[in-house]
């Protein structure tokens, strides 16, 4: 931690590189990934502060659109998409990610139950190989599955076919730092 605490100390003293973030905010993508601390957006994609706007969840799980009953998640992604217009979607999975292994494997988590109960909503479960610890098949299905979900959001939709926005699909394999990306005309995830 301590590391850390000295960090911060120290990146405050440089207010005139952050000044003009007061002045609000532009970012043109919204990128949806896990939590998982290996995965770290703005590293990735070289993205200064303001570019990206982030959605982190436990195995980058897009929950259904519930009007009724939102969600923290679908407030987030109707803010980027409405609010701040955002005109790109990344769903970025990634490789050995610990919360589609679960589920690929089947993975008893009653011990977990809140953990249990949010990946419920990553149905239906991803295929995969279970004894491949990069779960690449398992993940890069599951990726395909939230984008799905992300067209079942009204406002999503419409902004789709308004030609407003574009959804993309990436695989980041964290043991290599490469990302690729869901390309539709072969069905394949391919090296950015």
């Amino acid at each position: 931690m301590q590391p850390l605490i000295d960090n911060a100390r120290t990146f405050g003293q440089r207010p005139e590189e952050f000044a003009k973030l007061a002045e609000g905010q532009s970012p043109q993508v919204l990128f949806i990934t896990c939590s998982d601390s290996r995965v770290v957006p703005a590293l990735i994609t070289g993205a200064r502060p303001g570019e990206l706007f982030e959605l982190r969840t436990a195995g980058n799980i897009v929950p259904p659109y519930a009007s009724e009953h939102p969600t923290s998640e679908a407030a987030t992604i109707e803010y980027a998409v409405e609010v701040l217009g955002v005109s790109d979607i990344v769903v970025c999975g990634h490789s050995h990610c610990g919360a589609v292994g679960a589920l690929v494997r089947g993975d008893d988590l009653d011990a977990v139950p809140a953990v249990r109960d949010w990946l419920s909503h990553a149905t239906p479960r991803p295929a995969g190989v279970a004894e491949d610890p990069e779960v690449a098949e398992g993940v890069q299905a599951h990726v395909l599955t939230q984008l799905l979900r992300l067209r079942s959001y009204p406002f999503i939709e419409r902004k789709l076919k308004e030609r407003q926005l574009t959804l993309h699909a990436w695989y980041y394999e964290v043991h290599k730092g490469a990302v690729r990306a869901h390309r539709a005309e072969t069905d394949t995830f391919e090296a950015l």
